[in-house]
């Protein structure tokens, strides 16, 4: 079921387009996951410079992001309609098309997270649980030194960086051509929905 989609308009219309085109605001995204998105950038940012110059802020971003993800396994499941994961499995299946339509500038309309949007969030829980969780190992008695807990640490975070940057320059992308505010959306937690009279 995809009613979050909003299908753009077929057929003519004899008004002008400001004529046809009406828009609302509506609440998308719930003051938790909001808090969660930007504390979750900030400790990943964190972590990402203080590693081998002040280890110990770099463990305490490595363990707060441990337990923001956990937050967020949780509010998958219990948080409020658009927090939630019960999308995640259709908008997987449609991410293949999605990027072949985006080629072709066809961005379709969504309320919360696009197929692309949910592939990268895919992506980014299960790599910053990686490279978190393998960097709690990395100082314990049992796995300290060992190289390819180290070395999965190392990749792991460099992967996020990557994906930190392709998910800044996707919402950029996608504001540019829905002409839609997403960093004010994340902030607000409110995005503007547009329907044709």
């Amino acid at each position: 079921m995809m009613e979050e989609a909003v299908p753009e308009a077929r057929g003519a219309s004899t008004g002008s387009p400001a004529d046809r085109t009406v828009s609302r605001m509506v609440t998308v995204w719930d003051l938790p996951l909001r808090l969660w998105h930007w504390l979750l950038a900030g400790f990943v940012v964190l972590a990402w410079f203080t590693p081998n110059v002040y280890d110990g802020l770099h463990r305490f971003a490595g363990y707060t992001v441990i337990g923001l993800l956990a937050f967020r396994l949780v509010w998958g499941f219990f948080g409020s309609r658009y927090a939630r994961f019960r999308m995640v499995g259709v908008r997987l299946r449609a991410a293949p098309r999605y990027l072949l339509n985006l080629r072709r500038g066809m961005t379709g309309r969504y309320i919360g997270l696009n197929p692309a949007g949910t592939l990268m969030l895919v992506a980014l829980l299960l790599t910053l649980a990686v490279s978190a969780i393998s960097g709690a190992m990395a100082v314990t008695v049992t796995f300290f030194g060992i190289w390819w807990v180290e070395d999965t640490h190392t990749y792991s975070s460099d992967v996020v960086i990557v994906l930190v940057v392709l998910h800044v320059a996707g919402v950029v992308l996608m504001g540019i051509l829905q002409r839609e505010n997403l960093v004010r959306a994340m902030i607000t937690g409110r995005k503007r929905i547009r329907s044709h009279s």
